[in-house]
């Protein structure tokens, strides 16, 4: 066998070489895991690279804390929200479809069993561990927040909403969506929705958003502003 035939064979053996943004996925899920599976005290850095598959000289270089873990376990899964409801996803669609589908995918994310338990666990350690609170309201909290509100913003811009505060706005769309079965859920009141009724859900939450419930020629009451506009 030649040379070159060698290195081939050789070549072919090897495995791919992940890169650094790779590597740090894959230690966010394996971060994820192992804080839900024991808590943050609990969590061990050696288990998360052995999940992982990686040396923890290469862990505490891409993620340097446990503190970091944590903020990566939490900005990982948002990171794949955002691509989900960016503009070449959504921007396409008329208004209300655009909105049924950003709603859609903010519920899968704040609806799913992962997301609730790593907000109880924040909530949870946050006497002791402030910065874990303070990491998920700012990477978690304020991030989709702010992406309903660029999302209403560029709406108005466009002449299909009138609203006198997106931001606000948003924020009322956001605890429409998601605040009751959240909460159903984080005190064992209710099931986790399934993917089909977080659809339904988005759908109910876009069309009393946009079309309100007043009906036509009701007055409402003095100083009340009817449908959307004034939100």
């Amino acid at each position: 066998m030649s040379h070159v035939e060698v290195a081939a064979k050789r070549a072919r053996g090897r495995p791919p070489v992940r890169s650094d943004d790779e590597t740090r996925h894959v230690i966010a899920d394996a971060a994820r895991a192992e804080f839900l599976a024991r808590g943050y005290v609990g969590a061990c850095v050696d288990d998360i690279a052995k999940s992982a598959g990686v040396s923890k000289k290469t862990l505490y270089r891409l993620i340097p804390t446990k503190a970091e873990l944590f903020r990566a376990s939490v900005t990982d899964r948002i990171a794949r929200f955002m691509l989900a409801v960016d503009d070449e996803s959504i921007g396409s669609h008329e208004v209300g479809a655009a909105l049924e589908r950003l709603l859609t995918e903010y519920g899968i994310l704040t609806l799913s069993a992962d997301t609730i338990a790593i907000q109880k666990l924040a909530i949870a350690e946050s006497d002791r561990f402030p910065e874990l609170a303070a990491s998920f309201y700012a990477d978690a909290i304020l991030v989709t927040q702010a992406a309903l509100a660029k999302f209403l913003a560029k709406q108005c811009a466009l002449g299909a909403l009138d609203l006198d505060d997106p931001n606000v706005a948003a924020g009322m769309l956001r605890g429409m969506m998601i605040m009751e079965p959240q909460r159903s859920a984080m005190f064992g009141r209710g099931h986790l929705l399934t993917p089909g009724e977080i659809a339904e859900r988005a759908c109910r939450c876009a069309r009393l958003f946009l079309g309100g419930c007043l009906r036509d020629g009701v007055r409402a009451a003095p100083g009340a502003k009817s449908r959307v506009s004034g939100l």
